[in-house]
Parts: C-alpha cells; structure tokens; sequence
C-alpha cells in the first residue's frame, strides 16, 4: 500500500514513537492527527531516563545483545535529528561501579561483543526524556501535525472511530501505542506484544546533568534535574499503581554505590512499556488493512525513534526501506507471512 502524498493519517501514541513518526509525516506533507488520551509526557517515554545507550544494553539486558550493530546505527541518526530539532544529547557516557567480580563480569562481556574493556562507556548518550517529548509536539505541530487528547477504538480504511464517539475519515493508522493496543482489535501483531511494567526513582540531586550515568548492579543512575534511579523490568504487569516494595532492591543497589544517598524524599515514576518476544519493535504494514504498526520497542523507544520514524515515511512513500527494515518487520512472528 502506497497512500498518496498528502494522506490523511492517524497516529495512535503520542510517546517517543509517535510523536516522531508524526513529525516525519508532517514534514513529507501528509495530514496528521496523534490521538493519545494521556496528558504530555504522561507515558512510558515521558517516565524514561532517555538513554541512546546501545552498549549498556547489550551488556545488561540479554536480549538486546544481538541487536548492538542495529542499536548502534538507531543511536547514529541522533546527532543530526538532535541539533536540527534543538534537543540537547548528553554524550558524558556510562561509568560502570560496583564488586570486582561483578565488574569483571562485565569486561567479560565487552570482550565476548568485540567491545573495549574498560568500565568507561563513551558510546553510550542520553536526554531529558520530557523536554525531548515537548521540543518534539512543537516541533510536529509546527509542521502541520494535530494531538488530539481522545483514544481511538476502531479502525478501517477510511474510517476512524474515537473513544468520544466520533467516526473521522483517515486513510492510514501508525499505530504506536504502549499497553492499551496489545488485544489484537487494531491490528493482529500486537498479540505478540507483553507489558513490561517499569519503576524509577527520583532523588533530589544537585550535581550537574553533564556527570556519566552510573551502572552498578541492578541499578542505574542517571544525573539530570533529579537523580533517576531505575528501573525495574516487571514482566507482564500494566498497571500504574506505585510499589515500594518492587522499588527496595532499586534504593538498596544504589545505597551500594552511593551510601550517602538520601531517598527518603524519592519519588517514583511509574511507566508500562511493551515489548516482542526479540525486544524489537514492530515496525510494517499489519495484515489488516490501512494499519501500520510502529509499536513495541522495549525500554529503547528513544533510540529506535528516529529510525523507525525513517521507516514508517518509507512504508508510506514507496521510497527504499533499507537493511534494517527487515529485522523489525511487524509480521515476522507469523507462521508464514503472505
């Protein structure tokens, strides 16, 4: 499917995703309209620590291992969209602390991905994940795109049914939803997605956001306007609810790198991410008509946002998709794709 230059197209999300997707578009001269019901920055991207950090994932997450190459080359269309745009990227990497054993694990690792062993990571950035969202819908409304603070519930070719009751005319819904598209009504793949509920801290801090990102063991933390201390990975939970007793072995593990810590005054900031059985997004056309998915990226949604921006405006013109396009295929967990 190739809509026409000038297409009416609905976005469904507004986190990191979305709102790049609904940039892109709006820039080629496609009609957008982003419907997300939850206030900006309301979302999963707006709870993240915003981190470009390809390496670390590789290094702690297993299932992003052998996706560093892909990761690297989503965090390389940073800088360019990043200045053009007026985001700031913090590039005072990721120091890695905590027990010798632990540590040399660690090296372990660097050594088996080909990757210089040192507990300094260059490589790895980050942003200020609120500000990225806000800078983003300016810039997207700028460019012609329109957010609506309304669900959409239904979707055909032509026909986009709202959660207020409205039925507007669109010819293409990117769908780039967190957990509240995962029962397969707007579009079959999302059957493969799982919520991942996720917890993060915020302590007071005052030590400058230009400071290295700390990776100890089984914690982060992140300097900015507060100190982030995350996050939990709580797999198949969607719920919003504050838990304490999830968030103990958070405050424990950074008690351990910074005994000085004070928490008592810690927030928690409560964000549900989805993710595919790889921990790839689902980026394509879906089997049901007119629906493209941009949805699923794990805890990457800021580093795949830009790319998966790329891809959705190359789905959607006709232009070439690239040699990435096929690793985040919306369809791949078919039996057999038609």
């Amino acid at each position: 499917m190739k809509p026409r230059s000038g297409a009416h197209v609905a976005v469904a999300g507004a986190g990191a995703l979305g709102s790049t997707v609904a940039l892109r578009l709006a820039r080629l001269g496609f009609g957008v309209t982003v419907f997300d019901p939850a206030p900006l920055g309301a979302n999963a991207s707006g709870v993240a620590a915003g981190m470009l950090a390809p390496m670390s994932e590789a290094l702690f997450d297993p299932s992003s291992r052998e996706h560093l190459d892909l990761m690297r080359r989503a965090r390389d269309l940073w800088p360019d969209f990043a200045l053009a745009l007026g985001i700031e990227l913090s590039r005072s990497g990721v120091r890695v602390e905590g027990r010798p054993a632990w540590r040399d694990e660690v090296l372990a690792r660097m050594r088996a991905l080909g990757a210089p062993q040192a507990t300094f990571i260059a490589e790895d950035w980050r942003l200020d994940a609120r500000q990225a969202l806000t800078t983003l819908r300016a810039a997207a409304e700028k460019a012609g795109a329109v957010f609506e603070a309304v669900a959409v519930e239904s979707f055909e070719p032509g026909a986009l049914r709202l959660a207020d009751g409205r039925t507007e005319p669109f010819d293409v819904l990117v769908l780039a939803t967190g957990p509240g598209a995962l029962d397969g009504a707007l579009a079959p793949e999302t059957n493969h997605l799982s919520p991942i509920k996720g917890q993060i801290l915020r302590a007071p801090y005052e030590g400058g956001a230009d400071r290295p990102v700390i990776r100890g063991e089984g914690v982060y933390l992140a300097p900015g306007a507060s100190l982030a201390i995350g996050a939990t990975m709580e797999h198949g939970r969607d719920d919003l609810a504050p838990d304490p007793e999830a968030t103990r072995p958070l405050c424990d593990a950074a008690k351990v790198l910074r005994p000085d810590l004070d928490l008592e005054a810690a927030e928690i900031d409560v964000g549900v991410r989805v993710t595919t059985p790889d921990g790839l997004p689902l980026v394509g056309w879906s089997r049901k008509p007119g629906v493209l998915l941009a949805a699923g990226a794990r805890r990457n949604g800021w580093l795949f946002a830009p790319l998966v921006a790329d891809l959705v405006a190359a789905y959607l013109t006709g232009d070439n998709l690239g040699s990435d396009a096929e690793a985040m295929n919306a369809r791949r967990f078919e039996a057999s794709q038609t």
